[in-house]
């Protein structure tokens, strides 16, 4: 058994038990139906290759302001997660500096720890999970990501992902003493065992108070749709273990899994995801994300060229319609943190 009671996954990948009933956040009447952009603000590299630690060009964030512009122009502020390689750019950090002139964007942490000193480890696919390094090294990592975060803005972060949604065992407890109030490294209904990174399939799209400390966790939103979709992650895991099964389940209108991000999820697809998630699921907070370096044809396997960033522009402006419609409003980070302070 690791700590924080959680068993490994049988590959020796970390799994998350489903927090207790009571430890879900009810949310302020006066707060929801809201959603949140947060941004995995990184550096470039090739998806298809090794990670390596040269890979820290950041040349994509010179396109930040034009994509921010298209949120700023429907009232959405961002919560732009940053990692060591942006946080120590000039560049970078100075647009960063301007797209949070719109009053509400704010800046969060996130750790790749293959690019985030110190460099105590070998690069390996185990060890881009954060919470699968060794305790002490995991802190260094933190504390040195927090450090130089707050040098560059003048604010300590508060909200913090893990890069490739690796947290582990120590994780949450070492975010809490180094002061972070929200954590949002939970990706609802997924499981990276199979690569040796956490199980999250027993997680649902909730908040809730994860007890180390203050923190809560807000897990990034996931909505399965189909005329079986009461079956969920189980379902969908199960379909995982058939041949072809989950692409016959998609076909056939039966079950999808459905992330609200624009980065391989069809438009159409996710308009009915949040439509289920408002209407069925009565979901208070749908978290929404995508990657910095998509600002750019060529920078990230969603966005190969012009017409896949126009598709993606044209992906949240139809969704944002669609949220207008449905009564669902944009909340800032610092929105939340409020609501969080208010909740029961």
């Amino acid at each position: 058994m690791e700590a924080n009671g959680h068993p490994p996954a049988p590959d020796g990948g970390y799994r998350v038990a489903a927090p207790a009933s009571d430890a879900h956040i009810a949310w302020p009447d006066d707060f929801g139906p809201r959603f949140a952009v947060f941004v995995d603000t990184e550096e470039e590299f090739d998806w298809t290759q090794p990670l390596a630690r040269e890979n820290r060009a950041t040349t994509a964030m010179a396109a930040l302001p034009e994509l921010h512009a298209l949120f700023a122009d429907h009232g959405v502020p961002a919560t732009y997660m940053i990692d060591h390689p942006i946080a120590v750019c000039a560049m970078s950090v100075d647009v960063l500096h301007r797209v949070m002139g719109d009053g509400r964007s704010a800046i969060g942490a996130q750790l790749h720890p293959w690019v985030n000193p110190p460099f105590d480890e070998a690069v390996t696919p185990h060890n881009s999970f954060v919470g699968n390094l060794p305790r002490a090294l995991e802190a260094a990592k933190i504390a040195v990501l927090t450090d130089t975060i707050a040098a560059a803005f003048g604010r300590r972060p508060t909200m913090f992902r893990a890069g490739r949604y690796g947290i582990g065992p120590n994780s949450l407890e070492l975010l809490a003493a180094a002061g972070y109030r929200v954590d949002s490294s939970m990706r609802s209904g997924y499981s990276y065992a199979d690569q040796g990174g956490p199980d999250f399939t027993q997680i649902d799209n909730a908040a809730f108070r994860t007890g180390a400390g203050d923190l809560v966790e807000l897990p990034l939103t996931t909505v399965f749709t189909g005329a079986v979709r009461a079956g969920g992650a189980g379902l969908y895991d199960a379909l995982g273990q058939v041949p072809m099964a989950r692409g016959i389940a998609s076909r056939l209108g039966l079950l999808n899994r459905v992330a609200l991000t624009p980065e391989e999820m069809p438009l159409d697809e996710a308009l009915e995801a949040i439509r289920v998630a408002v209407g069925e699921g009565g979901l208070q907070l749908l978290l929404f994300s995508y990657h910095s370096p998509s600002a750019v044809p060529g920078k990230t396997p969603y966005v190969r060229d012009a017409e896949d960033l126009r598709l993606f522009r044209q992906w949240w402006v139809s969704v944002f319609a669609l949220l207008d419609q449905l009564g669902v409003a944009a909340a800032s980070h610092d929105e939340i943190l409020d609501a969080l302070d208010r909740a029961g």
